[in-house]
């Protein structure tokens, strides 16, 4: 829209260059003039020095949304210890489990994937495969434990954790032994065959994940057994004394129950109460405190109940 052109005014002529004034009144100027270069001048008034300015300390700043957040991922620490492979280091870093969660939650963990089946927060379900399907973990040892099956190897850190858990729930609970921990792509392929085959595809699906959808695929899941004088099945563990000392305690050796009763219509699967999933201690302590029951509510995502077609 233009703008409304303002009143002219003529500026008034010097009386340099203007016409010659009265003699009466350049006698007055010439006085005033006078007057006014023989008045004393004001001494300037002292001003206090200006405080030193205050150093700020510049942080790396990401955008998410309309607000603007810390980014974790570009402290030196955080971008060493995932080089490293360090995972404890790396939420460490990031102020925590629970500082770690709200970060990826919010979106400013742009160095975090969910998808990453090497790490501890990596998340599988029907929506979400391993990339790549046949994914195989490094560092596979024996479970410390009796085992029922030959699937017996996890990945180190889980063994190292499940074997302090088992002593405890030992003194406490009673004996837990192993049924199985990873299978590999080809191994996941024919047992998930079995299933179709005995219980058809509907009832399989509820009960064990496609090839390249399995959480024991990556090596950090393991599913555990009541012991006595000798080791049940899968079916008996929910009930003993076992099961309650394994859904309370779990946590505190990095473990959640991945599988709970009442979580089908996110996780897609039947409760299964000895699956345990290894998170690592700080996670699992979060994970535990904020009183969530599927790792997708934990990490913000949508519900999983089902395979895309």
């Amino acid at each position: 829209m233009p703008e409304t052109p303002h009143a002219q005014h003529a500026a008034p002529r010097s009386p340099i260059h203007g016409p010659a004034l009265p003699i009466g009144v350049a006698v007055t100027a010439v006085g005033v003039l006078l007057s006014l270069a023989s008045a004393p001048v004001a001494a300037p008034v002292e001003s206090s020095p200006l405080p030193e300015p205050i150093a700020v300390m510049q942080v790396p700043t990401v955008e998410v949304g309309q607000t603007t957040a810390v980014d974790p991922c570009a402290e030196k620490a955080v971008q060493a210890a995932l080089a490293a492979g360090d995972d404890a280091s790396v939420i460490a870093g990031f102020g925590g489990g629970a500082a770690f969660r709200s970060a990826v939650v919010a979106g400013n963990a742009p160095c975090i994937s969910l998808s990453d089946p090497s790490r501890l927060w990596v998340v599988v379900n029907k929506l979400r495969p391993l990339d790549p399907a046949d994914f195989a973990p490094s560092g596979l040892v024996e479970v410390p434990l009796q085992t029922t099956t030959p699937s017996g190897q996890v990945r180190s850190d889980v063994a190292a954790a499940v074997g302090q858990m088992a002593d405890a729930a030992d003194d406490q609970a009673g004996r837990i032994g192993a049924n199985n921990g990873y299978r590999s792509y080809g191994l996941q392929v024919t047992t998930y065959a079995s299933h179709v085959h005995d219980q058809g595809q509907a009832e399989a699906d509820a009960g064990s994940a496609r090839p390249g959808h399995s959480e024991h695929q990556t090596g950090l899941a393991v599913d555990v057994v009541a012991c006595g004088s000798a080791c049940g099945g899968l079916d008996g563990f929910g009930g003993t004394p076992q099961s309650d000392w394994v859904a309370a305690n779990a946590w505190q050796y990095g473990f959640i129950v991945r599988y709970e009763d009442g979580g089908s219509p996110i996780t897609g699967y039947a409760p299964e109460p000895w699956h345990l999933r290894y998170v690592g201690v700080d996670l699992a302590a979060a994970y535990h405190e904020g009183g969530y029951h599927t790792l997708e509510e934990f990490f913000g995502l949508p519900p999983a109940p089902a395979y895309t077609p």
